[in-house]
């Protein structure tokens, strides 16, 4: 058993984005943390996802746009929703857009391969705890909002997974409800047929 695992696991929290700072993971550490988010169950070895990591200038250059855009959706936005708007790819010093690439396939499923991208998400924000990083999974309006995400230049088979944000945190986790186990599982069993 390993022990260590098992109380990360149990006791995995996010640190939401607005609560990580620099330093941020270098090019190398960004790479093993890509190359374990990778290591994801991938049904018939699609790897129906990619990823695109955001950071320095281009980071400011996404807020600007997702601001202009947004004013021209919504006119009336001003003052905290404004800066919100932003200021969202600087809250964390980098960004990875996983992107999911599901395609049609005789024998696997698009939602499966949907799902492969998720388990990559989170693989990613175990693998950015592991270097000692905090990581928040976020997707937000942009991420369905095709002005918004053409500077990563996505297929039209493709879509945003999540926006991981990593960087070092500047406050601890905090709890949140969990639902009750019986909540949410059934058992079948001898007993239930």
């Amino acid at each position: 058993m390993n022990e260590a695992l098992l109380k990360y696991l149990e006791s995995r929290r996010t640190i939401p984005a607005n609560f990580l700072a620099e330093p941020g993971p270098d090019r190398e550490t960004i790479r093993n943390i890509l190359t374990i988010a990778a290591r994801v169950p991938d049904h018939g070895k699609l790897a129906p996802w990619r990823f695109i990591v955001i950071e320095g200038e281009a980071r400011l250059k996404l807020n600007e746009r997702f601001r202009s855009i947004a004013l021209l959706r919504r006119p009336d936005l001003s003052g905290e929703s404004l800066q919100a708007e932003s200021t969202r790819f600087d809250r964390a010093p980098v960004v990875v857009a996983v992107v999911s690439s599901a395609v049609e396939h005789p024998k696997i499923p698009k939602w499966e391969q949907i799902l492969s991208a998720g388990a990559s998400c989170m693989a990613l924000l175990m693998a950015a705890n592991a270097y000692g990083f905090s990581a928040s999974w976020l997707t937000e309006w942009m991420a369905d909002d095709e002005d918004a995400l053409a500077p990563l230049r996505l297929s039209d088979d493709e879509s945003i997974a999540g926006f991981i944000h990593i960087g070092t945190p500047t406050a601890p986790p905090t709890e949140r409800p969990r639902p009750a186990l019986d909540d949410i599982v059934t058992w079948l069993d001898d007993a239930t047929g």
